[in-house]
């Protein structure tokens, strides 16, 4: 069964190829970018089962060595190598049979991110801002572009909420599993006794939607404009150039001021609209689905509590893998590509246990 599974990527790879070098196909910009995506998904496991292949006909050729060879020191230099190439083909076998398991269809997608201040007045609000760096310097070693979309500071320089996107390779397949109930541990800084207080601010992650991805219609939309408030100079107290768009239907509203032109800001509301929406529409597929067959890696639920900062030990617990590290001042510097990594594998094993049950 596997065989004709992997049988049916290496097709799959051929029609892709023609595919990519298709005239009309170059024309469609979307249908073209998720060619590509594909045919590096589908190349990659082509390429691992070739590797495996290979690896196998080495391992035959060893173990062919060991029952022909009558040099004692020989056979057990062979013995040795079939040891290795083993080990090395169980290893590959696993890293095929994750592959093998359904690609996210968003992980190739661009995010919208809500970082918002929980319970903790200020001190969240500041967090909130710490989590924003974090996830900038992150970004900026990824090489993604980041965009503010909204965002509502505060005096002492921490945020309420700030909305913003984040593009380039394969963002959602990363940023995904930022979703949740984020909590902190630390002496704030409005704390004149120096007690270590608990904060929590909430993530939300959105793949970024685009117009073909559901319509909106215009009489479902009701859309005001008034002038921006906070930083901005005189700027902000004679234009009305801030957006708010309330989708009727669902209650929805979001607002955009971050910019000094009306359209900019609808332009980024609108967008972040339809991420919500289809974010929406995605939460009830999900609860049509068996609680079996969800990851609660990657359910991207805002109420789970998935992580714990806690600055005076230097430590970040990781609530769904059970992982901690003692080194929260690098983390917090942007380094969060080992916890995302572990994440990925946990959620790739629960995936393969459930396709395989």
């Amino acid at each position: 069964m596997l065989r004709e599974k992997l049988r049916s990527f290496q097709e799959r790879r051929k029609e892709l190829d023609i595919l990519i070098s298709d005239p009309d196909i170059l024309k469609d910009r979307k249908r073209y970018r998720e060619i590509l995506q594909e045919h590096a998904y589908v190349g990659e496991v082509t390429q691992s089962w070739d590797r495996l292949e290979g690896l196998r006909e080495q391992l035959s050729g060893a173990q062919g060595l060991v029952e022909a060879e009558e040099d004692p020191q020989v056979r057990e230099l062979a013995r040795e190598e079939v040891r290795s190439l083993e080990a090395e083909i169980a290893g590959a076998e696993t890293a095929l049979k994750f592959l093998l398991v359904p690609r996210d269809p968003r992980d190739g997608k661009n995010v919208i991110i809500e970082i918002r201040a929980g319970t903790g007045g200020e001190e969240a609000a500041l967090f909130v801002a710490d989590l924003f760096r974090m996830y900038s310097r992150y970004a900026e070693a990824r090489r993604w572009k980041l965009e503010i979309l909204n965002s509502n500071d505060t005096e002492l320089g921490g945020f309420k909420e700030i909305v913003f996107g984040l593009s380039g390779s394969d963002v959602y397949a990363d940023m995904k599993y930022e979703s949740g109930v984020h909590r902190v541990q630390r002496v704030p800084a409005t704390e004149a006794g120096g007690r270590t207080h608990t904060s929590a601010v909430t993530v939300a992650v959105l793949p970024e939607a685009e117009e073909s991805d559901l319509e909106i219609r215009p009489e479902d939309l009701r859309i005001d404009v008034y002038r921006s408030s906070g930083a901005g100079g005189q700027h902000v107290n004679k234009t009305e150039s801030a957006v708010r768009i309330t989708h009727l239907p669902s209650g929805l509203v979001v607002a955009c001021q971050d910019e000094r032109s009306q359209h900019k800001n609808k332009a980024r509301a609108m967008s972040v609209l339809r991420s919500r929406l289809l974010e929406l529409e995605e939460e009830k597929k999900n609860a049509r689905q068996s609680a079996e067959r969800r990851s609660m890696v990657g359910s991207g639920d805002r109420s789970e509590r998935v992580r714990t900062y806690n600055f005076p030990q230097n430590r970040l617990t990781d609530h769904r893998i059970n992982l901690t590290l003692y080194r929260l001042d690098s983390i917090m510097g942007g380094d969060i590509g080992e916890i995302i990594e572990r994440l990925k594998i946990t959620d790739r094993e629960e995936r393969f246990r459930a396709d395989s049950a």
